[in-house]
């Protein structure tokens, strides 16, 4: 929103994501994991189920179900620095699991021109499923990448900035 009271829709390449949970402190030493060239699978869908109604035939009601969650997936220039996401991927996906799969919650943050978080995202009970590096080509001058791809319980959108206005009404309608 501008000082006039113009609304701009949000652009869509500067973002951060942080690890909020007992990896904290590790990510922060890191340094490297906040920034990605790409990040997907922030989605949410309620599944339905149908129910017929004996003797009525112009419809079908669909009852809510349970969310469904893509996986979120990260890609980035492949890190040769510490980096405590892609040490968590190669201990989770590599792993033998016998050791308990470590849960941490990861966010999400769309960033403003002035760098400010304007919508924010939580996965709740995030965990490494697959981490992926390269292609190798000797042929181009690229950069090496990595992708790192999380399993989640659920996600929810943090509304920040503006967008808490519209929480509480929302809320009221719905019957929160």
């Amino acid at each position: 929103m501008s000082s006039q009271g113009v609304y701009y829709p949000a652009t869509r390449f500067s973002f951060t994501i942080t690890v909020a949970g007992t990896g904290t402190p590790l990510q922060l030493l890191s340094r490297a994991d906040g920034s990605f060239q790409e990040i997907s699978g922030i989605e949410a869908k309620t599944t339905t189920e149908e129910l017929r109604e004996g003797g009525e035939n112009r419809y079908v009601h669909q009852l809510p179900g349970a969310g469904r969650y893509p996986n979120l997936v990260l890609k980035r220039g492949y890190m040769t620095a510490p980096s405590f996401l892609s040490e968590w991927a190669a201990q989770s996906v590599g792993a033998s699991l016998s050791q308990p799969v470590l849960t941490q919650t990861l966010i999400v943050m769309l960033l403003g021109a002035d760098r400010f978080p304007l919508v924010g995202w939580n996965f709740t009970r995030a965990w490494p499923v697959r981490w992926v590096t390269g292609p190798f080509n000797s042929t181009e001058s690229a950069v090496l990448t990595e992708v790192l791809e999380f399993s989640y319980a659920y996600v929810t959108r943090i509304p920040l900035n503006e967008a808490l206005t519209m929480v509480a009404p929302v809320a009221a309608l719905i019957g929160l």
